[in-house]
């Protein structure tokens, strides 16, 4: 479980663009940006929430819908 949780938070970090690749001739970097990766992680712990809570609120709304169980 918590290599899940930190794999979410790396992915977050990834596409937020806190991390950066930097080379050179010589060698190549990971640049980690703290507070791009802070500001990343939270911007999308908070649009994975507000998408279940819409699902969640769009559930309640289906209209119509029958469910039969026949033997």
């Amino acid at each position: 479980m918590i290599k899940f949780i930190l794999s979410v938070i790396i992915i977050l970090a990834l596409i937020g663009g806190a991390i950066q690749f930097v080379s050179t001739v010589e060698s190549w970097a990971l640049v980690v940006n703290k507070e791009a990766a802070l500001n990343s992680v939270q911007t999308g712990a908070m649009t994975v929430w507000e998408f279940f809570k819409g699902l969640i609120s769009e559930a309640d709304q289906i209209k119509g819908v029958d469910l039969v169980v026949e033997k």
